[in-house]
C-alpha cells in the first residue's frame, strides 16, 4: 500500500501544473489576435460580460461609495459610513494610504488591496508624465545617438572573450587585461543590431499570434520544445475549432529566427526609451552577484529609474573576485556605458570588505555618485546577527525542533492541524532570514492550541508520546521559559521583519522613506521593551553598526528632508545628520558654486512653503503624490532645487534580489565553448527574457515576502532524527495533499475557464 501511495505522489509533478497554468494564460492573448480577423468579436463581448458577472470586487471606486450631494463633491463609504470630500479621497480612504484622510477599518481585504493597486498605478502614470514634461527631447536624442555610436565602436554584439586565452598570458597580472578578458555580455552595445520583420507572405494576425507564443516562451525562459506538446496544440485548436481552421504553431526555426529578432527590436526600443529619461531623473546602477554550481563568481548589472529597471550587463568575474583594482576598472566600464552624468548611486549586493573598498575608490574618483548596500540585504544582516545571539539562538533551535518533528511525522502533523484549525506553523517567505522569526511568531500565536495538543488523549496514546524525540518536543512546548524567551526574541525582530516586507514590496523601498523608517523601527523596538534601555540598547547598537557602516548614505538624509510628506509634518526633526546629508549632496551633485548658492536660497523658500510650495493643491498632495512627482508639479519656481530633488527622490534603496531574475540563463550564457552563432542567439534570448521580465512585473503587488507554499527542502521542516517507515512515507503523502490542493483547485478553475470559452465559440448567440 505504501508503494502504491508513493507512485501516486511521484506521478504528479507540481511544476507541470504550474507550466500549464502559464500556458493557459496564452489563450487570452491569442483570442485578442483572432479578434483582428473579425471572427471572434462575440468571444470578447460574452467572455468579458461573464467575467464581470462573476467578479466579486469592482475596480470602480464608485461601486464602494455613494455621492451625498448632486455635485458629487462628497462621497460616503459603503463599509464604515464615513463621508469624505470626493471619490479620490474615498479611494485613499479604502486603501488605507497615509495622508489627510483616515483609513477605513471595515473595508474587506480584497477591496483594500485593489484600491492600493489602483493608487500605485496612478502614481506611476503621473510620475512618468511629470518626467516627460521635464525631459528636454533634443538633449535626449543627442545623448542616445552619441551613446550608440560610442558603444558600437567599443564592443560588438554579444562578444565573448575567454579568460584563459593565450593572448592574455603575458599580461595576466595587468588589471586592464584581466578585465578585458572576462566573459561579459553588454546590453547597450546591441544598438546596432538589425531585426527582421514579420515573415513574408504570412497573414498579420497569424504572425502576431505566433509572436505572442514566442514572447511567452521568452519571458518564462522556457525551452522552445515547450511549444511542441500535442496537448498544447489540441487546447488552442479546440478553442479555435468552431471556425474549422487549425491553428498553426510557430516552428523551432521561427522561434529562434524572425520571432526572436522582432522581440529584440521591440525590446531595444523599450530600453532606449527608458535610457532617454536618465538625463532628467538620474538612475541607480544595481548590482547582483552569486556563485553558481561550478564555483564561478557571476555578476549582473541593472539600471533602475522611475520608468523601470533594465538589465545592462552580465559578467563572469571569477578571475577578479579578490582584486579591488580590477573590479574598479569593471565598474568604470559600466559607469561609462550608462554615462557618469546620469549615475546618482550604485547599490551593491554585498557588504564585504572587497566591495566596500571598490565603493570608496569609485566615490573618490567620481565625486558626483554615491555607493550604498541594498537595504533589504542590510535588514537581513541585522536579523542574522540577532539570530546568532546566545539566548536568541537557543530559542530558535527549540522552535526548529518543534517544527521539524511535527512536519516529519504524519500522525503528529495531522494532530497539530486538527488542533490549530489547519493553520501551519512554518511561515514561508522569499527572504530566508525572515523565516525563523515569522515561524516563531506563528508558534507563539498557536501557544494555547499546541499546549492542549501535547496534553490531549490523542497524543498520550500515540507511539510518539513514549519516544525520546516526542518527549523532548512535548517538554519544550510545556516549558513556560520557552514561551517567555520566544516573546523576548520577537520584540526586536518582528519590527525589522515588517520593514523588510515593506522594502521588498516597494511600500517604503523608495529613497524617500528609508531614513524615517529606520528611525521608526528603533523607536518601535524601544516601546516593545517598555523603554528599558538595558534591554533594547544592544539591538540599537547592532542596527546602528550596520546602518552606519553599510546602509546609510547622504542621499537618504537628503531624501528625508526633500520629502514633503515628512518635511511638513509636525514632528519633523531637522537634525545634524540630515543637514550634513543635504550639504553633502549639494556639494557633490552640483559642481557649480553659483548654482549651489541658488539651491540654498531656494531651500529657504521650501522651508517657509513660499510660492507654489504653499498652494492649496500642493499642500493637499504632499501625502498623496510620490515626492518626485510633487516636485515636478510644484517646484518649477525653484528650478535648481527642483532638478536636485527630482534626481535624489527618483532613486531606489533596494538591490537586485527583489527582481527575482532567473540566474540559470546568465550562467548558461557565460559558459565557454559554445558555437558563436548559437552564442549570439543566446545573447538575444537572454536580453529579451530579462528585460521582458523586468518590464512586465508589477513590483508593487508581486514582490510580497510571503509565499503561499512551504518549500519541502526548508530546514524548518526537514527532520534530522532517525528515520522510520512511517516518517519516510506518510509525511510525504500528507505534505503532498496539503501543498498541492491549491494547485489542483487552480488547475480545475483554469480548465473550466477554457471550457467556457469553447462553449461561447460553439454557441455565439
Amino acid at each position: 500500500m505504501a508503494e502504491r501511495n508513493e507512485d501516486c505522489v511521484h506521478s504528479v509533478d507540481c511544476r507541470h501544473f504550474r507550466a500549464y497554468f502559464l500556458i493557459v494564460s496564452l489563450v487570452g492573448e491569442i483570442i485578442c489576435i483572432l479578434e483582428l480577423t473579425g471572427c471572434c468579436e462575440v468571444i470578447s463581448f460574452q467572455f468579458r460580460t461573464r467575467r464581470m458577472a462573476t467578479n466579486e470586487v469592482s475596480a470602480n471606486v464608485h461601486d464602494h461609495g455613494k455621492a451625498v450631494d448632486e455635485q458629487k463633491k462628497k462621497a460616503q463609504c459603503n463599509y464604515c459610513g464615513k463621508v469624505v470630500s470626493g471619490f479620490t479621497r474615498l479611494k485613499y480612504h479604502l486603501a488605507g494610504k497615509r495622508g489627510d484622510v483616515s483609513a477605513c477599518g471595515e473595508v474587506p481585504a480584497n477591496v483594500k488591496e485593489l484600491m492600493k493597486e489602483k493608487i500605485h498605478e496612478l502614481e506611476r502614470r503621473k510620475l512618468r508624465k511629470g518626467v516627460e514634461k521635464m525631459n528636454p527631447p533634443d538633449l535626449s536624442l543627442k545623448r542616445k545617438s552619441s551613446l550608440e555610436s560610442k558603444n558600437v565602436k567599443q564592443r560588438k554584439v554579444g562578444t565573448i572573450q575567454s579568460a584563459g586565452s593565450d593572448s592574455g598570458k603575458h599580461a595576466k597580472n595587468d588589471p586592464v587585461s584581466r578585465v578585458n578578458e572576462i566573459v561579459s555580455f553588454s546590453v547597450l552595445s546591441m544598438g546596432s543590431k538589425k531585426a527582421s520583420c514579420d515573415k513574408e507572405g504570412e497573414d498579420i494576425p497569424v504572425s502576431q499570434a505566433k509572436k505572442c507564443i514566442g514572447r511567452f516562451l521568452y519571458e518564462m525562459g522556457t525551452d522552445f520544445s515547450a511549444a511542441t506538446p500535442t496537448s498544447l496544440r489540441r487546447m488552442i485548436n479546440g478553442i479555435h475549432s468552431c471556425h474549422q481552421v487549425e491553428y498553426e504553431f510557430p516552428s523551432h526555426q521561427e522561434l529562434k529566427g524572425w520571432i526572436l529578432q522582432d522581440e529584440v527590436k521591440e525590446m531595444l526600443h523599450h530600453v532606449h526609451g527608458i535610457r532617454d529619461t536618465w538625463t532628467t531623473t538620474g538612475c541607480s546602477i544595481v548590482v547582483d552577484g552569486w556563485k553558481d554550481e561550478k564555483g564561478r563568481n557571476l555578476m549582473n548589472f541593472l539600471v533602475d529609474c522611475p520608468w523601470g529597471p533594465i538589465c545592462l550587463r552580465l559578467c563572469d568575474i571569477s578571475t577578479l573576485s579578490d582584486d579591488v583594482h580590477s573590479l574598479v576598472l569593471l565598474f568604470e566600464q559600466v559607469i561609462a556605458e550608462v554615462g557618469v552624468e546620469n549615475v546618482v548611486q550604485i547599490v551593491s549586493h554585498s557588504a564585504s570588505e572587497c566591495m566596500a573598498a571598490v565603493g570608496n575608490t569609485l566615490m573618490d574618483k567620481y565625486p558626483t555618485l554615491f555607493w550604498t548596500v541594498s537595504a533589504s540585504h542590510c535588514i537581513e544582516m541585522m536579523l542574522e546577527k540577532i539570530g546568532m545571539m546566545g539566548t536568541t539562538r537557543g530559542i530558535l533551535d527549540k522552535a526548529k525542533t518543534i517544527t521539524t518533528f511535527i512536519y516529519s511525522h504524519a500522525m503528529v502533523l495531522n494532530l497539530m492541524r486538527n488542533h490549530t484549525l489547519v493553520h501551519d506553523l512554518v511561515k514561508p517567505s522569499k527572504s530566508k532570514s525572515a523565516i525563523p522569526f515569522l515561524t516563531l511568531q506563528n508558534i507563539v500565536l498557536e501557544k494555547g492550541r499546541l499546549e492542549k495538543m501535547f496534553i490531549s488523549s490523542e497524543w498520550k496514546t500515540s507511539c510518539w508520546a513514549s519516544r525520546r524525540e516526542g518527549k523532548r518536543v512535548a517538554d519544550i512546548v510545556l516549558d513556560p521559559s520557552f514561551w517567555s524567551g520566544a516573546e523576548m526574541v520577537l520584540k526586536p525582530t518582528i519590527p525589522l521583519v515588517g520593514v523588510l516586507c515593506s522594502i521588498i514590496r516597494g511600500d517604503k523601498g523608495q529613497m524617500c522613506y528609508i531614513y524615517e523608517t529606520m528611525d521608526a523601527v528603533k523607536e518601535d523596538i524601544a516601546e516593545e521593551f517598555e523603554n528599558n534601555e538595558s534591554q533594547y540598547m544592544p539591538f540599537w547598537e547592532l542596527i546602528d553598526e550596520i546602518w552606519n557602516n553599510h546602509l546609510h548614505s547622504a542621499l537618504h538624509a537628503a531624501a528625508n528632508h526633500l520629502n514633503p510628506a515628512i518635511f511638513y509634518s509636525r514632528d519633523y526633526n531637522f537634525d545634524k545628520e540630515v543637514f550634513e546629508g543635504i550639504n553633502c549632496c549639494i556639494e557633490h551633485m552640483v559642481p557649480d558654486e553659483h548654482i549651489q548658492n541658488e539651491i540654498w536660497l531656494q531651500l529657504e523658500q521650501y522651508k517657509d512653503a513660499e510660492g507654489d510650495f504653499g498652494l492649496g493643491k500642493a499642500t493637499e498632495r504632499r501625502n498623496i503624490f510620490h515626492p518626485a512627482l510633487w516636485w515636478s508639479n510644484y517646484g518649477g519656481h525653484c528650478p535648481e532645487l527642483q532638478k536636485l530633488a527630482t534626481r535624489i527622490l527618483s532613486q531606489t534603496c533596494d538591490g537586485a534580489s527583489r527582481y527575482k531574475l532567473k540566474r540559470s540563463l546568465a550562467e548558461n550564457l557565460l559558459a565557454k565553448g559554445r558555437n558563436p552563432i548559437e552564442q549570439e542567439r543566446l545573447c538575444d534570448l537572454t536580453f529579451v527574457h530579462y528585460n521582458l521580465h523586468l518590464r512586465n512585473a508589477d513590483w508593487s503587488t508581486d514582490t510580497d515576502t510571503e509565499f503561499g507554499e512551504i518549500d519541502p527542502m526548508n530546514d524548518w521542516i526537514v527532520w534530522e532524527g532517525p528515520s522510520t517507515s512511517q516518517s519516510n512515507v506518510e509525511p510525504r503523502l500528507c505534505a503532498f495533499r496539503r501543498h498541492d490542493w491549491f494547485n489542483y483547485k487552480t488547475y480545475f478553475l483554469m480548465v473550466s475557464l477554457v471550457g467556457e470559452i469553447i462553449c461561447i465559440l460553439d454557441h455565439p448567440s
